[in-house]
């Protein structure tokens, strides 16, 4: 028996391999795994997974040499904004090659980033209807805001650039509102984003009474990191977070899972702050505007006072008086009616008993002589008695005309004092007047015009 040497095998199936044509430019569909990159090239692994299983049904090596590597990187990142990287399915142009020393490989010559791009994009419309089906993809959405959200927790990494550009541009607004934030350090790329995101929102939780809302910022850096964000448990965990939840991560161009559950979805860090500034900023405004509505109102009030109190001292004046004057004649029109009147029924009565026969008289003054005595008497009194009292009320009708007179504004002003008005309006504080404002100056007797220098 002649047996072949390992090289010589290896050159037979080398030959078979390399000479196939159908070997050769052929599209396949793989997952992706290991891939590293090193010297310019790039090598991963081709995955086949049983779909109901999950366990693997093939395996083979590849390679992307650096002639290539470049544009598939541009035209792969160009369309989904992601790096080539582990845990993608792909459709991909492949070669197969053997060599005696490295055995069999896949050269990969092209991506079709059509058929990426539909994976991606099916995996995160069945994550979010997965939410939408357990009644959770609008939950956080539908959070209330408070009017300005001071106190944020901060999901981001430590000493990354987006999160110093977040805080200041928080504690440096023009409007100077006061904003609290506090770091919870999370690892926003690679495998562990998604887990470290999680643990930040739980230890947040904890503490939720403590925080007005939660906000999610990574700076600029590669797209390809942004597939760890395409996660349902970091999905489910914003969606059903307790408070706000602000995402700001990756460009403008950049679209995650987050941007669909999260409350509200920014550009950048710093778009993150001036997106809560302008809440602020918005609040100001409102209670300004309140503040001028009161102040006008106000000045209104006060002004429509004052010329109800300037009317009240132009009659203090001379109603006092004029009251007076009118109870005095109401109480010497009294006097009279009451000095007249028991003369009066006296008389009546005097002038119906001579009337009377000389027997019927005599019986009626029997019987009334007491009476007529004592309305005599009566009369004697209610003619005194009214001279009393209105003597009585005439007294204190003059006590109160001397204390009026007393306290009249022009008996305030005989004493020395005088009235600055400014259009009719009494002055009362200096602080009131501004240069070249007209005076008018009352005094006892006359008045003075003046100018503020």
């Amino acid at each position: 028996m002649t047996a072949l040497s390992l090289k010589e095998f290896a050159d037979r199936i080398s030959a078979i391999v390399n000479g196939e044509p159908s070997l050769r430019g052929v599209w396949v569909t793989a997952e992706t795994s290991d891939v590293r990159r090193n010297g310019g090239h790039c090598y991963l692994e081709l995955v086949q997974k049983n779909p109901a299983t999950g366990s693997v049904e093939a395996k083979m090596h590849a390679n992307i040499w650096r002639s290539v590597l470049p544009g598939i990187d541009a035209a792969f990142e160009g369309a989904t904004g992601q790096r080539l990287a582990s845990g993608m399915k792909i459709m991909a142009c492949l070669s197969a090659s053997f060599h005696p020393a490295y055995g069999l490989s896949l050269n990969i010559t092209a991506v079709d980033t059509a058929y990426t791009m539909g994976d991606l994009m099916r995996r995160r419309l069945e994550i979010l209807e997965r939410l939408r089906r357990e009644g959770m993809l609008t939950l956080n959405r539908e959070l209330p805001w408070p009017a300005v959200p001071q106190r944020i927790a901060v999901i981001s990494a430590p000493g990354a650039a987006g999160y110093g550009d977040f805080v200041h541009s928080l504690l440096t607004n023009p409007s100077h509102i006061r904003f609290v934030p506090r770091l919870f350090p999370a690892i926003l790329q690679g495998d562990r984003c998604a887990s470290s995101i999680i643990a930040a929102l739980d230890e947040i939780g904890a503490s939720a009474s403590d925080w007005d809302c939660v906000v999610i910022i990574r700076g600029g850096g590669a797209t390809s990191d942004l597939a760890a964000f395409e996660d349902y448990n970091l999905a489910a965990n914003i969606a059903q977070f307790p408070l706000p939840v602000v995402v700001g991560i990756g460009h403008e161009r950049d679209i995650t899972v987050l941007d669909y559950v999260a409350n509200m979805r920014v550009k950048t860090p710093t778009a993150a702050a001036e997106w809560l500034i302008d809440r602020g900023v918005s609040l100001l405004g409102r209670l300004e505007a309140i503040g001028s509505a009161i102040h006008r109102t106000a000045t209104a009030m006060l002004a429509a006072d004052r010329e109800q109190l300037a009317r009240c001292e132009q009659q203090l004046s001379h109603l006092p008086l004029s009251v007076v004057r009118d109870r005095k004649a109401a109480l010497d029109a009294a006097a009279l009616v009451l000095g007249s009147a028991p003369g009066r029924i006296l008389a009546r009565r005097a002038a119906a008993l001579a009337s009377m026969p000389p027997r019927l008289s005599a019986i009626v003054n029997r019987r009334i002589g007491p009476q007529m005595q004592a309305l005599a008497s009566l009369e004697t009194r209610l003619r005194t008695l009214p001279a009393s009292v209105i003597e009585r009320r005439r007294t204190r009708l003059d006590t109160v005309k001397a204390l009026l007179d007393v306290l009249s504004p022009q008996a305030t002003l005989a004493r020395g004092y005088s009235i600055t008005r400014v259009d009719g309006r009494a002055v009362t504080s200096a602080s009131a007047l501004r240069p070249g404002t007209t005076l008018t100056t009352t005094l006892a007797t006359g008045t003075v015009t003046s100018r503020v220098e």
